[in-house]
């Protein structure tokens, strides 16, 4: 039987089909491609025509390849967050997909979501038994769940995500260092329930879920090895160190000297600058000083629980 997963992000809509097989399930095909239902219309909670444009042109795409790969209609789960989930126009958006491309929307909340999160980087093997804290930074929303391999132990969605970020706080290119500081104060005020829970639960290792952490790890390997890592491994650790070489690199160039630095990817050259000042914050605020990253997020966590 085979089975697709649909990721509506702010940002980057994701396709995963697989297929179930006697000890679990083989992927036949996974891609992603911008959507930006986010732009321009995020902190006054709207997407707007130009935003449902571009989603159906991806929608319509992912439609063609659900055909192609024989998909049945029953088997296709695509799961709506924050931009959709916070829209005035949420049901005009789910209404308009599903007359154009035939694909029912599920808006998730953002607790399910931290969930899944939690769930496709359990799949992936980046938990142990240690507390970790798992961070996923999305377009629209941040999703930190405290837990090991075998439970969690706290979890919360903020709608402080990278389109609302550089909104609100990117005024320049590269970014200021004003910026970055009101940025710090921005989180240190919307986290604060993240900064009780770590001092009750005391993680000792940051656990960080696709997107942003991804092309950190593919500029760790540029760098280091000169090509990109073997896309069949789902966890890394990635140091400290090269975290912060990354950092300084990215919030010092524009986004033209960062598309030049090898390992980026247009999806997220300039997502990731307010994306790396939320890392640096939770690192140096909670005195984490190790670093695994998961390939696998909200999709593989949905896969993982049908």
């Amino acid at each position: 039987m085979k089975q697709a997963i649909i990721d509506l992000g702010t940002n980057t809509f994701h396709l995963l089909i697989a297929e179930k097989t006697d000890t679990g399930y083989t992927t036949l095909f996974r891609e992603s491609r911008p959507a930006k239902i986010g732009q321009a219309g995020i902190n006054q909670g709207i997407i707007t025509e130009a935003g449902i444009d571009r989603a159906l042109g991806v929608l319509t795409y992912f439609r063609q390849v659900l055909d192609q790969h024989a998909v049945a209609p029953d088997q296709v789960m695509a799961t709506g967050t924050s931009a959709i989930r916070v829209a005035r126009n949420q049901q005009e958006f789910i209404d308009r997909v599903r007359a154009a491309t035939s694909i029912p929307i599920r808006v998730i909340s953002g607790e399910q979501e931290a969930e899944y999160i939690y769930k496709g980087v359990r799949a992936a093997g980046a938990l142990d038994e240690t507390t970790a804290l798992v961070m996923d930074i999305g377009g629209g929303s941040v999703e930190f769940i405290l837990g090991n391999q075998t439970r969690i132990f706290w979890k919360q969605s903020f709608e402080i995500g990278g389109q609302r970020l550089r909104e609100r706080f990117m005024s320049t290119d590269p970014i200021g260092s004003g910026s970055i500081r009101r940025l710090h104060d921005y989180f240190q005020e919307q986290l604060l329930p993240l900064a009780n829970a770590i001092h009750q639960y005391e993680p000792t290792v940051l656990v960080g879920s696709s997107g942003s952490f991804d092309t950190l790890v593919d500029m760790w390997f540029m760098h280091e090895q000169g090509h990109l890592p073997d896309p069949q491994q789902a966890t890394f650790t990635l140091p400290v160190a090269e975290f912060y070489r990354a950092y300084e690199l990215l919030i010092t160039r524009n986004h033209e000297e960062r598309m030049q630095i090898p390992g980026m990817i247009e999806l997220r050259v300039d997502m990731i600058v307010v994306a790396v000042c939320l890392i640096d914050f939770v690192l140096k605020t909670h005195g984490i000083s190790q670093i695994r990253t998961s390939t696998y997020s909200l999709k593989e966590g949905v896969l993982a629980t049908l």
